[in-house]
């Protein structure tokens, strides 16, 4: 097995062609169409695949507190893998239309629910098609299997810890905002009523990870990348609701950041709190 979290659509081909168990995970999602990602699916997607709807499988309702995704019930997230045939020591491989976050999003979600064997194919389904590999469109009956959910807290982050990293009582945190630079500053808010940032945290764009070609920029162009977080302890990535933070925190993965949290709840979540300040300006752009 590659040590990195990402893999080419080559690596992924070999292991099909080899008749190695492997569960392939279509997770296409638009935020403007809901019916989008099922719809690609049915048009095509890589053979044996079975399709994760992002928002119905991998986030509950909105409440009033936890943000516009929230993270599901362990119980619930295990029945839902589990029907899709993926059990914790499963080789699977995500992919969407191209790079982006909702593939990341399932790859933190199994490595937070206890799976270890999860990559995201680089590049998705436009580069596999672009490789000229074989597309289907039968729809599998995968076999359910038991997913007895360790759900690893060290991977989140709630607001109270952020509350504190924010004022500075938790010291040798990091606070990411994954979001473009407008919404950093406060200039819109397209999703939230309120727009802004959290205090004392910095600007770095989850599309900046990924190159001119759209692919995901190497390991060392990643430590590059990051390179003024390397004094912290910790880093806590968020965005708006806990989506498109996922693919800062791979790519931090990737550069060799050990201590990588995800604040789930976001900025959705933060601004849920009457209390809870709120920043504008770009002061802290990377």
């Amino acid at each position: 097995m590659p040590g990195s979290n990402l893999v080419k659509a080559e690596w992924v081909q070999a292991r099909l062609e080899a008749g190695e168990e492997i569960v392939i995970a279509d997770v296409r999602f638009s935020p403007k169409d809901a019916l989008h990602g099922r719809s690609a699916y049915e048009r095509g997607h890589l053979p044996g695949a079975v399709f994760v709807d992002l928002k119905a499988d991998l986030a509950d309702p909105a409440r009033e507190h936890g943000g516009r995704s929230p993270l599901p019930a362990p119980e619930r997230l295990a029945r839902t893998l589990g029907g899709l045939g993926i059990g914790k020591s499963s080789t699977v491989v995500v992919y969407e239309d191209g790079n982006g976050p909702a593939a990341a999003r399932l790859w933190w979600v199994l490595k937070y629910a206890g799976a270890d064997r999860v990559h995201v194919l680089d590049g998705g389904y436009d580069a596999w098609v672009a490789a000229g590999l074989l597309v289907t469109r039968e729809q599998p009956a995968p076999e359910p299997r038991e997913f007895v959910p360790a759900v690893r807290p060290e991977l989140l982050a709630g607001v109270d810890e952020v509350r504190a990293s924010s004022e500075g009582r938790r010291t040798g945190t990091a606070l990411v905002d994954s979001r473009d630079a407008r919404q950093y500053a406060g200039l819109e808010a397209p999703f939230d009523p309120v727009a802004g940032h959290i205090p004392g945290a910095v600007n770095y764009f989850w599309k900046d990870v990924l190159n001119e070609a759209g692919s995901w920029k190497s390991p060392q162009q990643l430590r590059d990348r990051f390179a003024e977080l390397g004094a912290s302890d910790e880093i806590i990535v968020y965005c708006g609701s806990g989506i498109s933070a996922t693919p800062n925190v791979l790519a931090l993965k990737e550069a060799g950041f050990t201590n990588v949290k995800l604040y789930a709840g976001s900025w959705s979540d933060w601004i849920s709190y009457e209390e809870n300040r709120v920043a504008t300006g770009d002061e802290d752009q990377a």
